[in-house]
Protein backbone atom coordinates (compact mmCIF):
# COMPACT_ATOMS: atom_id res chain seq x y z
CA UNK A 1 0.00 0.00 0.00
CA UNK A 2 1.27 3.48 -0.90
CA UNK A 3 0.07 6.78 0.55
CA UNK A 4 0.07 9.75 -1.81
CA UNK A 5 -0.94 13.42 -1.68
CA UNK A 6 -2.87 14.63 -4.72
CA UNK A 7 -4.06 18.08 -5.76
CA UNK A 8 -7.22 17.72 -7.82
CA UNK A 9 -9.58 20.22 -9.44
CA UNK A 10 -13.10 20.32 -7.95
CA UNK A 11 -14.59 18.95 -11.15
CA UNK A 12 -12.55 15.74 -10.83
CA UNK A 13 -12.22 15.37 -7.06
CA UNK A 14 -14.99 12.77 -6.81
CA UNK A 15 -14.12 10.89 -10.00
CA UNK A 16 -12.50 7.59 -8.94
CA UNK A 17 -11.20 6.88 -12.45
CA UNK A 18 -9.44 10.25 -12.58
CA UNK A 19 -7.98 9.75 -9.10
CA UNK A 20 -6.54 6.38 -10.11
CA UNK A 21 -5.02 7.96 -13.21
CA UNK A 22 -3.37 10.70 -11.16
CA UNK A 23 -2.10 8.18 -8.61
CA UNK A 24 -0.69 5.98 -11.40
CA UNK A 25 1.20 8.98 -12.83
CA UNK A 26 2.75 9.70 -9.45
CA UNK A 27 3.78 6.08 -8.97
CA UNK A 28 4.87 5.76 -12.61
CA UNK A 29 2.84 2.59 -13.10
CA UNK A 30 -0.04 1.53 -15.38
CA UNK A 31 -3.51 2.28 -13.99
CA UNK A 32 -4.37 -1.41 -14.32
CA UNK A 33 -1.94 -2.27 -11.53
CA UNK A 34 -4.04 -0.35 -9.00
CA UNK A 35 -6.42 -2.79 -7.29
CA UNK A 36 -8.08 -0.17 -5.12
CA UNK A 37 -7.78 3.48 -4.11
CA UNK A 38 -9.07 4.81 -0.82
CA UNK A 39 -9.37 8.51 0.11
CA UNK A 40 -8.01 8.99 3.63
CA UNK A 41 -8.27 12.77 3.96
CA UNK A 42 -9.95 15.53 1.97
CA UNK A 43 -9.62 19.30 2.31
CA UNK A 44 -9.82 22.41 0.14
CA UNK A 45 -6.89 24.70 -0.55
CA UNK A 46 -8.29 28.10 -1.59
CA UNK A 47 -5.18 30.17 -0.89
CA UNK A 48 -4.48 30.75 -4.56
CA UNK A 49 -6.78 32.13 -7.24
CA UNK A 50 -8.24 28.74 -8.14
CA UNK A 51 -9.31 26.42 -5.30
CA UNK A 52 -8.29 22.76 -5.43
CA UNK A 53 -8.95 19.68 -3.38
CA UNK A 54 -6.02 18.26 -1.43
CA UNK A 55 -6.40 14.53 -1.05
CA UNK A 56 -4.40 11.96 0.84
CA UNK A 57 -5.07 8.58 -0.71
CA UNK A 58 -4.06 4.99 -0.07
CA UNK A 59 -3.18 3.11 -3.25
CA UNK A 60 -3.38 -0.70 -3.11
CA UNK A 61 -1.33 -2.70 -5.62
CA UNK A 62 -0.96 -6.15 -4.08
CA UNK A 63 -3.82 -6.22 -1.59
CA UNK A 64 -7.25 -4.73 -0.88
CA UNK A 65 -8.24 -2.37 1.96
CA UNK A 66 -9.08 -4.02 5.27
CA UNK A 67 -12.53 -3.02 6.54
CA UNK A 68 -12.63 -1.18 9.87
CA UNK A 69 -14.21 -3.42 12.55
CA UNK A 70 -17.76 -2.44 13.44
CA UNK A 71 -18.12 -0.77 16.81
CA UNK A 72 -21.70 -1.97 17.12
CA UNK A 73 -20.74 -5.59 16.54
CA UNK A 74 -18.72 -5.47 19.76
CA UNK A 75 -21.84 -4.83 21.84
CA UNK A 76 -23.71 -7.59 23.63
CA UNK A 77 -26.93 -7.58 25.67
CA UNK A 78 -26.20 -6.62 29.27
CA UNK A 79 -26.41 -9.38 31.90
CA UNK A 80 -29.38 -9.25 34.32
CA UNK A 81 -27.29 -7.96 37.22
CA UNK A 82 -24.90 -5.16 36.47
CA UNK A 83 -24.05 -1.80 37.94
CA UNK A 84 -26.19 1.11 36.77
CA UNK A 85 -25.13 4.64 35.89
CA UNK A 86 -27.55 7.56 35.61
CA UNK A 87 -26.58 9.98 32.85
CA UNK A 88 -28.23 13.38 33.18
CA UNK A 89 -28.51 14.78 29.66
CA UNK A 90 -29.09 13.15 26.25
CA UNK A 91 -26.70 15.32 24.24
CA UNK A 92 -23.52 14.02 22.58
CA UNK A 93 -21.69 13.70 25.91
CA UNK A 94 -24.56 11.74 27.44
CA UNK A 95 -25.29 9.47 24.48
CA UNK A 96 -21.67 8.59 23.75
CA UNK A 97 -21.11 8.00 27.45
CA UNK A 98 -24.03 5.56 27.29
CA UNK A 99 -22.60 3.72 24.28
CA UNK A 100 -19.25 3.41 26.04
CA UNK A 101 -20.88 2.09 29.22
CA UNK A 102 -22.63 -0.61 27.20
CA UNK A 103 -19.28 -1.72 25.78
CA UNK A 104 -17.96 -1.90 29.33
CA UNK A 105 -20.86 -4.06 30.50
CA UNK A 106 -22.51 -1.31 32.57
CA UNK A 107 -26.14 -0.17 32.36
CA UNK A 108 -26.78 3.46 31.38
CA UNK A 109 -30.02 5.18 32.31
CA UNK A 110 -30.15 8.41 30.31
CA UNK A 111 -32.43 11.17 31.61
CA UNK A 112 -33.36 14.26 29.62
CA UNK A 113 -35.62 17.10 30.69
CA UNK A 114 -36.75 17.55 27.06
CA UNK A 115 -38.50 15.48 24.44
CA UNK A 116 -37.45 12.87 21.88
CA UNK A 117 -35.77 14.45 18.89
CA UNK A 118 -38.75 14.19 16.54
CA UNK A 119 -41.25 15.59 19.06
CA UNK A 120 -38.81 18.42 19.73
CA UNK A 121 -39.55 19.77 16.26
CA UNK A 122 -43.00 20.95 17.34
CA UNK A 123 -41.42 23.12 20.03
CA UNK A 124 -38.87 24.48 17.55
CA UNK A 125 -41.73 25.43 15.23
CA UNK A 126 -43.50 27.15 18.13
CA UNK A 127 -40.49 29.29 18.96
CA UNK A 128 -39.76 30.07 15.30
CA UNK A 129 -43.28 31.02 14.27
CA UNK A 130 -45.06 32.06 17.44
CA UNK A 131 -42.29 33.07 19.87
CA UNK A 132 -43.39 30.40 22.35
CA UNK A 133 -40.44 29.09 24.39
CA UNK A 134 -40.82 25.74 26.11
CA UNK A 135 -38.23 25.90 28.92
CA UNK A 136 -37.67 22.14 28.72
CA UNK A 137 -37.76 21.57 24.96
CA UNK A 138 -36.09 24.02 22.58
CA UNK A 139 -32.92 24.43 20.50
CA UNK A 140 -30.77 23.73 23.59
CA UNK A 141 -32.78 21.13 25.53
CA UNK A 142 -34.03 17.78 24.31
CA UNK A 143 -32.71 14.59 22.77
CA UNK A 144 -29.42 15.17 20.98
CA UNK A 145 -28.70 18.41 22.83
CA UNK A 146 -27.94 21.78 21.25
CA UNK A 147 -25.83 20.21 18.49
CA UNK A 148 -28.73 18.36 16.88
CA UNK A 149 -30.23 21.55 15.50
CA UNK A 150 -26.97 23.46 15.17
CA UNK A 151 -25.53 21.86 12.06
CA UNK A 152 -23.73 18.85 13.47
CA UNK A 153 -20.25 20.26 13.00
CA UNK A 154 -17.69 17.63 13.91
CA UNK A 155 -14.51 19.67 13.83
CA UNK A 156 -12.42 19.94 16.97
CA UNK A 157 -8.89 20.93 17.86
CA UNK A 158 -8.95 18.66 20.91
CA UNK A 159 -8.09 15.43 19.13
CA UNK A 160 -5.78 14.29 21.93
CA UNK A 161 -8.67 14.21 24.39
CA UNK A 162 -10.02 10.91 23.17
CA UNK A 163 -10.76 8.48 20.39
CA UNK A 164 -12.38 10.83 17.90
CA UNK A 165 -12.22 8.28 15.07
CA UNK A 166 -14.33 5.93 17.13
CA UNK A 167 -16.96 8.66 17.53
CA UNK A 168 -17.00 9.27 13.77
CA UNK A 169 -17.33 5.55 13.03
CA UNK A 170 -20.20 5.25 15.50
CA UNK A 171 -21.97 8.15 13.79
CA UNK A 172 -21.51 6.46 10.40
CA UNK A 173 -22.83 3.17 11.78
CA UNK A 174 -25.92 5.05 12.94
CA UNK A 175 -26.58 6.65 9.57
CA UNK A 176 -24.11 9.49 8.91
CA UNK A 177 -22.43 9.64 5.52
CA UNK A 178 -18.93 8.07 5.41
CA UNK A 179 -17.62 11.42 4.14
CA UNK A 180 -17.29 12.56 7.75
CA UNK A 181 -14.43 10.06 8.14
CA UNK A 182 -12.26 11.89 5.60
CA UNK A 183 -13.36 15.53 5.40
CA UNK A 184 -11.10 18.03 7.15
CA UNK A 185 -14.15 19.89 8.48
CA UNK A 186 -16.92 17.29 8.60
CA UNK A 187 -20.53 18.09 9.32
CA UNK A 188 -23.78 16.15 9.18
CA UNK A 189 -26.58 18.70 8.91
CA UNK A 190 -29.55 19.45 11.14
CA UNK A 191 -31.91 17.65 8.75
CA UNK A 192 -29.92 14.40 9.04
CA UNK A 193 -29.04 14.40 12.72
CA UNK A 194 -32.52 13.54 14.10
CA UNK A 195 -32.47 10.12 12.40
CA UNK A 196 -28.93 9.47 13.66
CA UNK A 197 -29.79 10.51 17.21
CA UNK A 198 -32.88 8.28 17.16
CA UNK A 199 -30.76 5.37 15.92
CA UNK A 200 -28.29 5.86 18.79
CA UNK A 201 -31.17 5.76 21.27
CA UNK A 202 -32.41 2.52 19.69
CA UNK A 203 -28.94 1.02 20.12
CA UNK A 204 -28.82 2.05 23.78
CA UNK A 205 -32.20 0.47 24.45
CA UNK A 206 -31.53 -2.63 22.32
CA UNK A 207 -28.49 -3.62 24.37
CA UNK A 208 -30.00 -3.06 27.80
CA UNK A 209 -29.79 0.66 28.53
CA UNK A 210 -32.69 3.03 29.17
CA UNK A 211 -33.55 6.51 27.86
CA UNK A 212 -36.22 8.57 29.61
CA UNK A 213 -37.64 11.90 28.47
CA UNK A 214 -39.56 14.62 30.33
CA UNK A 215 -37.25 13.63 33.19
CA UNK A 216 -36.15 16.90 34.76
CA UNK A 217 -33.61 16.27 37.50
CA UNK A 218 -34.31 18.61 40.42
CA UNK A 219 -32.09 17.15 43.14
CA UNK A 220 -29.14 14.86 43.77
CA UNK A 221 -29.49 12.12 46.39
CA UNK A 222 -26.31 12.17 48.46
CA UNK A 223 -25.61 10.21 51.66
CA UNK A 224 -22.37 10.65 53.60
CA UNK A 225 -20.61 12.25 50.65
CA UNK A 226 -21.63 9.57 48.14
CA UNK A 227 -24.20 10.01 45.40
CA UNK A 228 -26.97 7.42 45.35
CA UNK A 229 -29.26 8.77 42.65
CA UNK A 230 -31.40 11.71 41.61
CA UNK A 231 -34.81 13.23 42.19
CA UNK A 232 -36.93 13.62 39.04
CA UNK A 233 -39.72 16.19 38.86
CA UNK A 234 -43.14 14.48 39.16
CA UNK A 235 -41.50 11.03 38.99
CA UNK A 236 -39.72 10.66 42.29
CA UNK A 237 -36.37 9.14 43.19
CA UNK A 238 -34.17 7.07 40.91
CA UNK A 239 -31.23 5.15 42.42
CA UNK A 240 -27.96 4.13 40.74
CA UNK A 241 -24.35 3.27 41.51
CA UNK A 242 -22.95 6.45 39.91
CA UNK A 243 -24.15 9.61 38.16
CA UNK A 244 -22.68 11.29 35.09
CA UNK A 245 -23.66 14.96 34.88
CA UNK A 246 -23.80 15.85 31.17
CA UNK A 247 -26.36 18.65 31.15
CA UNK A 248 -24.97 21.08 28.55
CA UNK A 249 -23.96 24.74 28.70
CA UNK A 250 -27.45 26.16 29.29
CA UNK A 251 -28.66 24.08 32.26
CA UNK A 252 -28.35 26.95 34.70
CA UNK A 253 -30.65 25.30 37.22
CA UNK A 254 -28.10 22.52 37.69
CA UNK A 255 -25.38 25.04 38.55
CA UNK A 256 -27.66 26.62 41.15
CA UNK A 257 -28.56 23.17 42.51
CA UNK A 258 -24.90 22.26 42.98
CA UNK A 259 -24.23 25.59 44.68
CA UNK A 260 -27.17 25.14 47.10
CA UNK A 261 -25.87 21.71 48.04
CA UNK A 262 -22.40 23.18 48.64
CA UNK A 263 -20.87 21.14 45.82
CA UNK A 264 -17.99 23.10 44.43
CA UNK A 265 -18.37 24.93 41.12
CA UNK A 266 -15.99 27.46 39.55
CA UNK A 267 -16.31 30.52 37.35
CA UNK A 268 -14.56 30.16 34.00
CA UNK A 269 -13.92 32.38 30.96
CA UNK A 270 -16.51 32.37 28.20
CA UNK A 271 -17.44 34.60 25.26
CA UNK A 272 -20.33 36.80 24.21
CA UNK A 273 -21.23 38.70 21.06
CA UNK A 274 -23.51 38.58 18.03
CA UNK A 275 -24.33 36.59 14.90
CA UNK A 276 -23.04 38.16 11.70
CA UNK A 277 -24.73 37.11 8.47
CA UNK A 278 -23.45 37.66 4.90
CA UNK A 279 -24.84 36.60 1.54
CA UNK A 280 -23.19 33.25 0.82
CA UNK A 281 -22.18 34.28 -2.74
CA UNK A 282 -20.24 37.19 -1.27
CA UNK A 283 -18.26 34.82 1.00
CA UNK A 284 -17.72 32.44 -1.94
CA UNK A 285 -16.36 35.28 -4.04
CA UNK A 286 -13.96 36.32 -1.27
CA UNK A 287 -12.78 32.80 -0.45
CA UNK A 288 -12.87 31.12 -3.86
CA UNK A 289 -12.53 34.14 -6.13
CA UNK A 290 -15.66 32.92 -7.91
CA UNK A 291 -18.84 34.90 -8.45
CA UNK A 292 -20.67 31.63 -9.17
CA UNK A 293 -19.34 28.76 -7.08
CA UNK A 294 -17.87 25.92 -9.10
CA UNK A 295 -19.66 22.58 -9.05
CA UNK A 296 -18.37 20.19 -6.35
CA UNK A 297 -17.17 23.07 -4.16
CA UNK A 298 -19.07 23.36 -0.87
CA UNK A 299 -20.36 26.66 0.45
CA UNK A 300 -17.22 28.43 1.63
CA UNK A 301 -16.50 29.20 5.25
CA UNK A 302 -14.07 31.29 7.25
CA UNK A 303 -12.40 31.42 10.64
CA UNK A 304 -11.24 34.81 11.86
CA UNK A 305 -9.60 36.04 15.04
CA UNK A 306 -7.78 39.09 16.33
CA UNK A 307 -6.84 40.83 19.57
CA UNK A 308 -8.51 44.09 20.62
CA UNK A 309 -7.46 45.75 23.87
CA UNK A 310 -6.25 42.54 25.44
CA UNK A 311 -9.25 40.37 24.52
CA UNK A 312 -9.73 37.84 21.78
CA UNK A 313 -12.36 38.65 19.16
CA UNK A 314 -13.17 35.64 17.02
CA UNK A 315 -15.67 33.90 14.77
CA UNK A 316 -17.40 30.91 16.30
CA UNK A 317 -19.64 28.13 14.96
CA UNK A 318 -19.53 29.39 11.37
CA UNK A 319 -22.48 28.11 9.30
CA UNK A 320 -21.90 28.31 5.53
CA UNK A 321 -25.14 28.04 3.58
CA UNK A 322 -26.90 28.23 6.92
CA UNK A 323 -29.64 29.80 8.99
CA UNK A 324 -29.82 31.88 12.16
CA UNK A 325 -32.17 30.32 14.72
CA UNK A 326 -33.66 31.37 18.08
CA UNK A 327 -31.90 29.56 20.93
CA UNK A 328 -33.70 31.04 23.94
CA UNK A 329 -34.38 28.63 26.80
CA UNK A 330 -36.80 30.80 28.78
CA UNK A 331 -39.54 33.34 28.01
CA UNK A 332 -38.59 37.03 27.75
CA UNK A 333 -35.02 36.43 26.66
CA UNK A 334 -33.51 36.47 23.21
CA UNK A 335 -30.59 34.27 22.16
CA UNK A 336 -29.53 33.37 18.63
CA UNK A 337 -27.46 30.54 17.22
CA UNK A 338 -26.61 29.16 13.78
CA UNK A 339 -27.29 25.92 11.90
CA UNK A 340 -27.01 24.42 8.43
CA UNK A 341 -28.79 21.63 6.62
CA UNK A 342 -26.69 18.84 5.13
CA UNK A 343 -26.51 20.45 1.67
CA UNK A 344 -25.62 23.86 3.09
CA UNK A 345 -27.61 25.45 0.30
CA UNK A 346 -29.10 28.48 2.04
CA UNK A 347 -28.19 31.79 0.30
CA UNK A 348 -26.76 33.03 3.60
CA UNK A 349 -23.62 32.45 5.66
CA UNK A 350 -23.58 33.26 9.36
CA UNK A 351 -21.14 33.02 12.23
CA UNK A 352 -21.07 33.80 15.89
CA UNK A 353 -18.68 36.71 16.35
CA UNK A 354 -17.74 37.04 19.98
CA UNK A 355 -15.41 38.60 22.53
CA UNK A 356 -13.66 36.68 25.29
CA UNK A 357 -14.99 37.52 28.75
CA UNK A 358 -12.56 37.33 31.66
CA UNK A 359 -13.13 37.64 35.40
CA UNK A 360 -12.11 41.32 35.51
CA UNK A 361 -14.84 42.14 32.98
CA UNK A 362 -17.49 41.01 35.45
CA UNK A 363 -16.92 43.68 38.12
CA UNK A 364 -20.42 45.22 37.57
CA UNK A 365 -21.90 41.82 38.46
CA UNK A 366 -19.69 40.95 41.44
CA UNK A 367 -22.69 40.92 43.80
CA UNK A 368 -23.71 37.69 42.07
CA UNK A 369 -20.51 35.98 43.21
CA UNK A 370 -19.78 32.74 41.39
CA UNK A 371 -22.74 33.45 39.08
CA UNK A 372 -21.44 36.79 37.78
CA UNK A 373 -20.97 35.37 34.29
CA UNK A 374 -24.51 33.94 34.27
CA UNK A 375 -25.82 37.31 35.42
CA UNK A 376 -24.08 39.04 32.52
CA UNK A 377 -25.55 36.53 30.04
CA UNK A 378 -29.05 36.86 31.47
CA UNK A 379 -28.93 40.66 31.59
CA UNK A 380 -27.95 40.96 27.93
CA UNK A 381 -30.43 38.28 26.79
CA UNK A 382 -33.31 40.10 28.52
CA UNK A 383 -32.14 43.44 27.12
CA UNK A 384 -32.25 42.01 23.59
CA UNK A 385 -35.84 40.89 24.19
CA UNK A 386 -37.37 44.34 23.74
CA UNK A 387 -39.77 44.12 20.81
CA UNK A 388 -42.74 44.18 23.15
CA UNK A 389 -44.97 41.81 21.19
CA UNK A 390 -43.70 38.65 22.89
CA UNK A 391 -42.09 37.38 19.71
CA UNK A 392 -38.53 36.22 19.09
CA UNK A 393 -37.88 39.04 16.62
CA UNK A 394 -34.26 40.05 16.97
CA UNK A 395 -32.60 43.48 17.03
CA UNK A 396 -30.31 43.95 14.04
CA UNK A 397 -28.03 46.43 12.25
CA UNK A 398 -26.11 46.48 9.04
CA UNK A 399 -22.50 45.61 9.87
CA UNK A 400 -21.21 49.01 8.73
CA UNK A 401 -23.81 50.82 10.86
CA UNK A 402 -22.93 48.66 13.86
CA UNK A 403 -19.27 49.64 13.55
CA UNK A 404 -20.14 53.32 13.15
CA UNK A 405 -22.64 53.38 15.99
CA UNK A 406 -25.77 54.32 14.04
CA UNK A 407 -29.16 52.71 13.60
CA UNK A 408 -29.85 51.20 10.18
CA UNK A 409 -32.55 52.89 8.10
CA UNK A 410 -33.27 49.56 6.44
CA UNK A 411 -32.06 45.99 6.76
CA UNK A 412 -31.01 43.37 4.20
CA UNK A 413 -32.77 40.03 3.87
CA UNK A 414 -32.06 37.46 6.55
CA UNK A 415 -32.43 33.73 7.17
CA UNK A 416 -33.80 34.38 10.67
CA UNK A 417 -37.43 33.18 10.49
CA UNK A 418 -38.91 35.05 13.51
CA UNK A 419 -37.83 38.31 11.85
CA UNK A 420 -35.58 41.26 12.66
CA UNK A 421 -36.03 44.97 13.27
CA UNK A 422 -33.63 47.95 13.23
CA UNK A 423 -32.06 48.60 16.62
CA UNK A 424 -28.86 49.92 18.15
CA UNK A 425 -27.38 46.52 18.86
CA UNK A 426 -24.11 48.17 19.88
CA UNK A 427 -25.97 49.88 22.75
CA UNK A 428 -27.71 46.68 23.86
CA UNK A 429 -24.35 44.97 24.36
CA UNK A 430 -22.04 45.68 27.30
CA UNK A 431 -19.73 48.54 26.29
CA UNK A 432 -16.56 46.43 26.60
CA UNK A 433 -18.07 43.87 24.21
CA UNK A 434 -19.44 46.36 21.67
CA UNK A 435 -16.24 48.40 21.52
CA UNK A 436 -14.06 45.37 20.80
CA UNK A 437 -16.51 43.92 18.28
CA UNK A 438 -16.69 47.21 16.36
CA UNK A 439 -12.91 47.33 16.07
CA UNK A 440 -12.63 43.58 15.50
CA UNK A 441 -14.84 43.48 12.40
CA UNK A 442 -12.68 46.19 10.81
CA UNK A 443 -9.60 44.10 11.50
CA UNK A 444 -11.35 41.07 10.00
CA UNK A 445 -11.76 43.02 6.77
CA UNK A 446 -8.00 43.44 6.55
CA UNK A 447 -7.63 39.66 6.75
CA UNK A 448 -10.59 38.89 4.49
CA UNK A 449 -11.13 41.80 2.11
CA UNK A 450 -14.81 42.41 1.49
CA UNK A 451 -16.00 41.07 4.87
CA UNK A 452 -16.83 44.57 6.15
CA UNK A 453 -19.83 45.47 4.01
CA UNK A 454 -23.26 47.03 4.43
CA UNK A 455 -24.70 43.82 2.93
CA UNK A 456 -23.76 42.02 6.15
CA UNK A 457 -26.13 41.89 9.10
CA UNK A 458 -25.47 41.95 12.85
CA UNK A 459 -28.08 40.09 14.94
CA UNK A 460 -28.07 39.94 18.74
CA UNK A 461 -27.22 38.11 20.87
CA UNK A 462 -24.81 35.15 20.67
CA UNK A 463 -24.39 34.37 24.37
CA UNK A 464 -24.27 30.57 24.70
CA UNK A 465 -20.88 29.87 23.17
CA UNK A 466 -19.88 27.98 26.30
CA UNK A 467 -20.72 27.75 29.97
CA UNK A 468 -19.45 30.48 32.32
CA UNK A 469 -19.30 27.79 35.03
CA UNK A 470 -17.06 24.76 35.40
CA UNK A 471 -17.94 21.77 37.58
CA UNK A 472 -14.47 20.66 38.73
CA UNK A 473 -13.30 17.08 38.66
CA UNK A 474 -10.12 15.13 39.31
CA UNK A 475 -7.73 14.96 36.37
CA UNK A 476 -7.11 11.29 37.08
CA UNK A 477 -10.45 9.89 38.27
CA UNK A 478 -12.79 12.37 36.49
CA UNK A 479 -14.84 12.38 39.71
CA UNK A 480 -15.96 15.47 41.60
CA UNK A 481 -13.80 15.96 44.67
CA UNK A 482 -16.81 16.68 46.93
CA UNK A 483 -19.09 13.80 45.98
CA UNK A 484 -18.07 10.20 45.48
CA UNK A 485 -19.61 8.70 42.35
CA UNK A 486 -20.48 12.04 40.71
CA UNK A 487 -18.80 12.52 37.33
CA UNK A 488 -19.07 15.97 35.65
CA UNK A 489 -18.97 15.61 31.88
CA UNK A 490 -19.11 17.50 28.61
CA UNK A 491 -19.70 21.09 27.63
CA UNK A 492 -21.91 22.05 30.56
CA UNK A 493 -19.28 20.94 33.05
CA UNK A 494 -16.63 22.94 31.18
CA UNK A 495 -14.73 20.09 29.51
CA UNK A 496 -15.82 20.27 25.87
CA UNK A 497 -16.69 22.72 23.13
CA UNK A 498 -18.82 21.02 20.49
CA UNK A 499 -20.26 17.68 19.43
CA UNK A 500 -17.03 15.79 18.86
CA UNK A 501 -15.19 16.94 21.97
CA UNK A 502 -18.32 16.36 24.09
CA UNK A 503 -18.70 12.85 22.71
CA UNK A 504 -15.05 12.06 23.43
CA UNK A 505 -15.43 13.40 26.96
CA UNK A 506 -18.44 11.13 27.42
CA UNK A 507 -16.32 8.15 26.40
CA UNK A 508 -13.50 9.16 28.75
CA UNK A 509 -15.82 9.65 31.70
CA UNK A 510 -17.50 6.27 31.17
CA UNK A 511 -14.13 4.55 31.20
CA UNK A 512 -13.35 6.41 34.43
CA UNK A 513 -16.63 5.17 35.92
CA UNK A 514 -15.63 1.59 35.08
CA UNK A 515 -12.29 2.09 36.83
CA UNK A 516 -14.13 3.53 39.85
CA UNK A 517 -16.36 0.45 40.05
CA UNK A 518 -13.31 -1.82 39.85
CA UNK A 519 -11.76 0.07 42.75
CA UNK A 520 -14.74 -0.23 45.06
CA UNK A 521 -15.26 -3.93 44.36
CA UNK A 522 -11.65 -5.08 44.53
Amino acid sequence: MHQLDLRISPSSAFDEVHLKEEAAKKLNIPVAEIKALEVLRRSIDARKRKPVYQLRVAVYLDELPVATPSVLEQLTILPPKTKTVIIVGAGPAGYFAALELLELGLKPIVLDRGKPVRERRRDLRAIQQFGEVNPHSNYCYGEGGAGTYSDGKLYTRSLKRGTYKKVLHQLVEHGAKPDILIDAHPHIGSNKLPQIVSAIRETIEKYGGEVRFDAWVTDLLITKGKIEGVQIEKQGELRADAVILATGHSARDIFHLLHRKKIKIEAKPFALGVRIEHPQPLIDNIQYNQVVREENLPASSYRLACQVEGRGVFSFCMCPGGLIVPASTAPEELVVNGMSLSRRDSPFANSGTVVAVEEEDLAPYKQHGIFAGLALQETVEKRMFQKGDGSQKAPAQRLTDFARGKISKDLPDTSYIPGIYPAKVHQLLPPFIAKRLREGVRQFDRKMKGYFTREALVVGVESRTSSPIRVPRSKTTFMHEDVEGLFPCGEGAGYAGGILSAAMDGQNVSRAVAVYFEGITS
